[in-house]
């Protein structure tokens, strides 16, 4: 089981903190993902500020910062900015990377195991469809799925993303 129990608050928003707080229990890393426009949802922030004050360094809470939402750009809708002075301000281990970079992942998830005494948010900055020329920073593929053709060319792309 998981001592950060509090991840199950992220998952399942009808859960109170207190409810988690009850069940927390073990010892492994429990590793959280959201959007930037998820964060925006008033019950993240209950659980981030719970995790923070019991001290959860087993928690690590991945933002994927790519500044697009279903309803369109973050900051045109409901600006989180900043983001990691927000989980600073309830007690994280903030590690603001570029979420591309696969050394600079591996290395964030490094610092997060080694941070004592409170949770880590890695705050990764991204491009929505990177490296597919007609997804790239496109909200309109927010939760879309690409026909045939454009499967295809994603795929073409990709591969070549590499060389």
């Amino acid at each position: 089981m998981c001592n950060a129990f509090v991840v199950i608050f992220f998952f399942f928003k009808q859960k109170t903190a207190y409810e988690i707080g009850v069940r927390l229990v073990g010892s492994e890393m429990c590793i959280r993902d959201s959007g930037d426009g998820e964060i925006q949802e008033g019950q993240v922030w209950e659980a981030a500020m719970f995790a923070g004050s019991r001290k959860l360094d087993n928690l690590v809470v991945i933002v994927d910062n790519n500044g697009l939402q279903i309803d369109g750009p973050i900051d045109e809708v409901n600006s989180p900015y900043p983001i990691g002075a927000k989980f600073e301000a309830f007690n994280f281990n903030v590690v603001e990377i570029d979420g591309h970079d696969f050394d600079q992942i591996a290395d964030a998830f490094k610092q997060a195991k080694e941070c004592k005494g409170k949770p880590t948010a890695i705050i990764m900055k991204t491009i929505k469809g990177k490296g597919v020329s007609f997804m790239e920073n496109q909200v309109s593929w927010h939760g879309s799925a690409p026909n045939d053709e454009q499967c295809k060319q994603a795929l073409e792309e990709l591969e070549k993303v590499g060389e």
